[in-house]
C-alpha cells in the first residue's frame, strides 16, 4: 500500500467513501423523516409536538420526571 508522508492513500481513500456513502445514506433519511412528518402535519397533527414526545421517549422514566420537576420548577419562577 503506497504512503505518502506517512498516509496510507488506500485506506484513507476506503475511510472518506465509507463516510460519504453514509452522509449521503442520512441525507435520504432526514429527507425521509422530514416527508412523514409534513404526511402527519397533513392529517392535523403537530410536528413539532411529535418531535418533543419523541425526545421525551428516548429518556427513561427516572431522567423524564426530573426533567418534568425541573421543568415546572423553572416556570413557576417565571410565571409562566
Amino acid at each position: 500500500m503506497p504512503k505518502t508522508d506517512g498516509i496510507q492513500a488506500e485506506q484513507l481513500t476506503s475511510f472518506m467513501d465509507r463516510i460519504e456513502r453514509l452522509e449521503e445514506e442520512m441525507a435520504n433519511i432526514r429527507s425521509d423523516i422530514r416527508e412523514i412528518y409534513a404526511e402527519a402535519k397533513d392529517f392535523g397533527y403537530d410536528p413539532k409536538i411529535m418531535k418533543v414526545v419523541l425526545r421525551l421517549k428516548k429518556l427513561d422514566e427516572a431522567d423524564r420526571t426530573e426533567l418534568d420537576e425541573m421543568t415546572e420548577r423553572y416556570r413557576a419562577a417565571l410565571n409562566v
